[in-house]
């Protein structure tokens, strides 16, 4: 008797691919830049976000979507620091967002009054780093906190990413832990990312990440126009 195989993983995938390519031209065509932030459980990215909302909510158009196994807490935290739309997708044991978790949620999102998306994706540095979610910039947050060699554990999820945030810098003092070192391994998953030192208490870095997220909502809206002529 003959045995077929059937390679579920790699269908599902290309279908999310799929569905990922088609946010991306969305977002191309509206002029919206979309950001993936991920790391690992506690690495600060919900502090970031708080602290972002405070800091230029007012000048960027923001809309957050947040993603967790379980809870809408961090939704509810951001919602807190803005009178836009924050939307909560509850994974129910998931371990990552997908592209059509993210079609869903740019449904609920008026294009034409945003910016910029900000993707939080489930604290997590394995799945996250395999699926596409349509996104244009990819940042992956590690803390002070956690060991140097996070990067050599989990490669991928620094690989793919064109911005590390070092986050929680104030704690230095407190702790026994070798930047440069991390730096190092950082630099040995990915040799051109941009490498922030950041803190959402005092506010170091802060100005350099600001700055990175305006740069992206330009570049939309360059490419929008671009798609634009193309069009013509």
């Amino acid at each position: 008797m003959s045995v077929k195989r059937i390679e579920v993983r790699e269908r599902v995938m290309a279908r999310n691919d799929a569905i990922a390519e088609g946010v991306r031209q969305q977002l191309d065509h509206a002029g919206v830049a979309a950001l993936n932030l991920v790391s690992s459980p506690g690495a600060g990215k919900t502090q970031l976000l708080e602290r972002t909302l405070d800091d230029i909510g007012n000048e960027l158009r923001l809309a957050i979507v947040t993603g967790d196994v379980q809870t809408e807490n961090d939704a509810n935290r951001l919602a807190l620091h803005t009178s836009r739309l924050v939307q909560a997708v509850v994974t129910n044991g998931g371990c990552h967002l997908d592209a059509l978790q993210v079609t869903t949620a740019l449904a609920a999102i008026t294009l034409a009054d945003t910016d910029l998306v900000i993707l939080e994706n489930v604290g997590n540095l394995v799945c996250p780093a395999n699926w596409d979610l349509g996104e244009r910039h990819r940042v992956t947050l590690c803390a002070v906190t956690e060991g140097e060699d996070k990067p050599l554990k989990y490669p991928k999820a620094f690989a793919n990413a064109d911005l590390v945030l070092i986050t929680k810098v104030d704690l230095l003092p407190y702790l026994k832990f070798d930047v440069a070192l991390l730096e190092a391994n950082i630099r040995l998953a990915n040799a051109t990312a941009t490498i922030l030192l950041t803190s959402s208490q005092s506010g170091a870095g802060l100005l350099e990440w600001y700055a990175y997220l305006l740069k992206a909502t330009k570049s939309a809206r360059a490419r929008a126009r671009t798609v634009e002529l193309a069009a013509v």
